[in-house]
């Protein structure tokens, strides 16, 4: 290969420097893969430490999300495009085509600059036989564009969810349970694409200004940078791309980075009915602590009190940091929500965040939808029903209760609730709905899934939040 202009002295080896964009995502796909770190956990810790110009951190995290998104998607287009097995190509050498391969078909950047900056870390990490392996390769991803590349890999390919597998990066599994949970709302099979193409893009960054500490429109006015109020969360703003940290409302701890269906998740909580001044309230599984957070800032409005709990150390050391700009004392306790079933101590008002498998917030987390298993879905639903119980039987009679989860997989969700309301006669649910249409002033659209509330994306531009109210006779 030719030495390109303004490269290395005649004669000598040709050198392109590695962009920091560039560097800085490769080491989060490295600790995704070697360390099982979590994308949105890394890159900030990268980007501190490296301190690279604004530009080439926007590009890092798109070079980073991007690639982790659709690394299935990248996989299957560079096995096609080697001649290899994904298995018997180096790990490392891997990740150096998944961003090539990302760059190339994604974003627009020129495709000689995609290719020589994947050689030269191909070479970095492995050698001139690896550099030329990447070469090779990607020259191949480049013969043909996105569009292109999904008729080559769906060609022949009947069934439509391992199509739409194929075509939008997804675990054909993971497809299968998406439309299975628009099928049971009635909503077909025309939602699902728009669904997975959601999925794959770059969401906002979702903020809500917690109540009483920051004022939505005035941090829509005064920051100065692209912002703008959510359509649906009363309290939710925008922000598309940048840093949020820099924003001083923020490193104040008035507002925070939360999704505006988890918002709306805890809004309907607290604002389904007016609150008592006296009133005791328990957030179950509150870390990291988005929702504890607005649940505490709403309790002290209305003169009530808040008991966050959470099982690891670690994770109730996060809650105390969310808790800690809001007045009041709002004690953290860590241990087994499951001990809330002794039913010694009750409360006016439960939430119960359940762990789940994270199926609708996949637009946020890009790996996610590459570690999780169809079989890590049914022991979630026996360990969702035990902490229902656990939430029924620390409320108080006549008091709310909140089940929610960031997936909308019927198991998880609709199952868990009418499993719980057959073993609890005096539970009831309460139409859902409704209560979100009320805080959010709108009707919003398609969001009833019987008696609960089933946020979408494409829909509303949120998590795939499921909440359901229920209250104890």
């Amino acid at each position: 290969m030719s030495a390109s202009k303004g490269g290395a002295p005649k004669g000598g080896a040709r050198t392109v420097a590695i962009s920091p964009a560039r560097a800085i995502a490769l080491e989060v796909l490295t600790g995704v893969r070697e360390r099982d770190a979590y994308a949105n956990l890394l890159l900030p810790v990268l980007l501190e430490r490296r301190r690279p110009s604004r530009e080439d951190a926007a590009f890092a995290t798109e070079l980073a999300y991007g690639t982790l998104r659709m690394a299935g998607r990248y996989d299957a287009i560079v096995s096609r495009a080697s001649g290899r097995a994904i298995a018997d190509i180096d790990p490392p050498v891997l990740d150096v085509l998944r961003l090539g391969a990302h760059q190339l078909l994604a974003l627009r950047t020129a495709r000689h600059a995609a290719v020589h900056q994947a050689v030269d870390q191909a070479r970095a990490a492995r050698g001139r036989g690896a550099a030329g392996f990447v070469n090779a390769v990607l020259r191949r991803v480049g013969e043909h564009d996105a569009d292109g590349w999904t008729r080559l890999l769906t060609e022949g390919v009947e069934d439509r969810f391992a199509r739409a597998a194929l075509a939008t990066g997804h675990p054909e599994w993971v497809v299968r349970e998406l439309d299975a949970a628009l099928d049971a709302m009635g909503a077909g099979g025309g939602d699902l694409d728009p669904l997975l193409e959601v999925d794959d893009a770059a969401p906002p960054v979702g903020l809500a200004a917690l109540p009483g500490l920051a004022d939505r429109d005035a941090l829509v006015d005064a920051e100065g940078l692209p912002l703008r109020p959510h359509r649906l969360s009363p309290i939710g703003v925008e922000l598309d791309g940048g840093d949020p940290g820099r924003i001083p409302t923020v490193a104040a701890g008035a507002a925070r980075v939360q999704d505006p269906g988890s918002q709306l998740a805890a809004l309907a909580l607290t604002r389904a009915r007016p609150v008592r001044a006296g009133e005791r309230w328990l957030d179950l599984c509150a870390g990291p602590g988005g929702k504890a957070a607005v649940l505490a800032a709403e309790a002290h409005l209305g003169g009530a009190g808040l008991v966050a709990n959470e099982i690891t150390p670690a994770r109730a050391r996060l809650v105390e940091r969310a808790l800690a700009a809001v007045p009041g004392e709002h004690p953290v306790e860590t241990g087994d929500g499951r001990r809330f079933r002794d039913g010694e101590r009750r409360f006016d008002r439960v939430l119960l965040d359940a762990p789940c498998s994270g199926l609708g917030a996949l637009r946020r987390r890009p790996e996610a939808r590459w570690r999780k298993r169809p079989e890590d879905v049914p022991p979630l639903a026996v360990l969702q029903g035990e902490l229902l119980d656990a939430a029924v039987a620390a409320l108080a009679p006549g008091g709310l209760l909140a089940y929610v989860t960031c997936s909308p997989v019927t198991a998880e969700t609709t199952e868990v609730v009418a499993a719980a309301l057959d073993r609890h006669p005096d539970l009831t649910a309460v139409p859902t709905a409704p209560v979100l249409d009320a805080i959010s002033g709108r009707r919003l659209q398609d969001a009833e899934r019987g008696t609960a509330a089933q946020l979408w994306p494409h829909r509303h531009g949120t998590d795939a939040m499921f909440v359901q109210l229920l209250t104890r006779s």
